[in-house]
């Protein structure tokens, strides 16, 4: 037996739990099908079989077998496409779509999960090969905490407070606080907007949150997954009943208007507040040069 296969045994281990431990079904009912499961765990087998075969491969002046990470990334930007699409193509049938936005962050998560199965292997392979193995366990656990970390970004309760706020109408316009959500010229609508709506202000902690909240991905995205948690009151054919979200063009304050099946308020908020900040809608302004008055010269 290869003085190697145990590291090698041993990293490909560690790296396909962190894919398994990282592919989870959340509030955002994805992936849910058992065949999706299997694809991403099994790409996380191959990921981590390549991350711990590299270690030996170096070790023994092979260089030219580290050219297969260079497949792998191949391999893993049409694991991202094939994400892109499949989104796509069954967004169009969603009461609430996800948005172009959401699907592009999501197709990037599932590109990026997979490199850090190649890392956590590579450096497990590489602690049970210099190291005894209480430490290549104490390390591979290490590597994970890191993987599961790096796996999670912001949310919108980092970034903005959420506050319940009544529906009201002023005359055919539907308002949330001071800012207007759209025009309901039937009766009947609006009893049951009245009736089964709720309504939020997402009010930014600064300046840089405005410009964040103002992304039409990132509005449509805190629609999606509050639709898909709470249910929705509408079907097909009734554009009156769609949830909206509009910001107020002086201060930046967005306001929410959905309608929940499940009327718990802060459930919502909740739900609200743990939907992700999208990497495509984030803006820092305030670092800028010209902003803080400075020049490249």
């Amino acid at each position: 037996m290869n003085e190697y296969t145990y590291a090698i045994v041993f990293g490909i281990a560690v790296g396909t739990l962190s894919r398994i431990l990282m592919l989870k079904t959340d509030y955002r009912q994805y992936p849910t099908y058992l065949h999706g499961k299997i694809i991403h765990v099994s790409l996380g087998f191959i990921a981590a079989a390549l991350g711990a075969i590299a270690v030996p491969a170096l070790l023994e002046q092979e260089y030219t077998a580290v050219t297969l990470l260079t497949v792998a990334a191949t391999q893993f930007r049409d694991v991202r496409n094939m994400e892109r699409n499949t989104l796509t193509e069954i967004d169009q049938f969603e009461l609430v779509p996800r948005g172009k936005s959401y699907i592009e962050g999501i197709a990037i998560s599932f590109e990026s999960r997979n490199y850090l199965c190649v890392f956590t292997a590579f450096i497990s392979a590489l602690l049970y090969i210099h190291f005894i193995l209480p430490i290549a366990i104490l390390g591979s656990i290490l590597c994970i905490l890191i993987a599961m970390k790096l796996m999670s970004g912001s949310t919108i309760k980092d970034i903005a407070e959420i506050v319940p706020i009544p529906l009201k109408f002023e005359g055919a316009g539907l308002y949330v606080d001071n800012i207007y959500i759209m025009n309901i010229g039937v009766e009947e609508r609006r009893e049951e907007i009245l009736k089964y709506g709720m309504g939020f202000l997402i009010l930014p902690k600064n300046r840089d949150i405005v410009q964040t909240l103002a992304n039409l991905g990132q509005r449509q995205a805190m629609l999606h997954d509050v639709s898909v948690s709470l249910g929705i009151f509408r079907d097909s054919g009734t554009p009156a009943l769609t949830p909206l979200i509009k910001r107020d063009l002086v201060d930046g304050r967005v306001g929410m208007f959905i309608l929940p099946q499940t009327r718990d308020i802060d459930l919502a908020i909740k739900i609200i507040g743990s939907v992700p900040v999208l990497e495509s809608a984030i803006r820092l302004p305030s670092e800028s040069k010209p902003y803080n008055g400075k020049s490249d010269e």
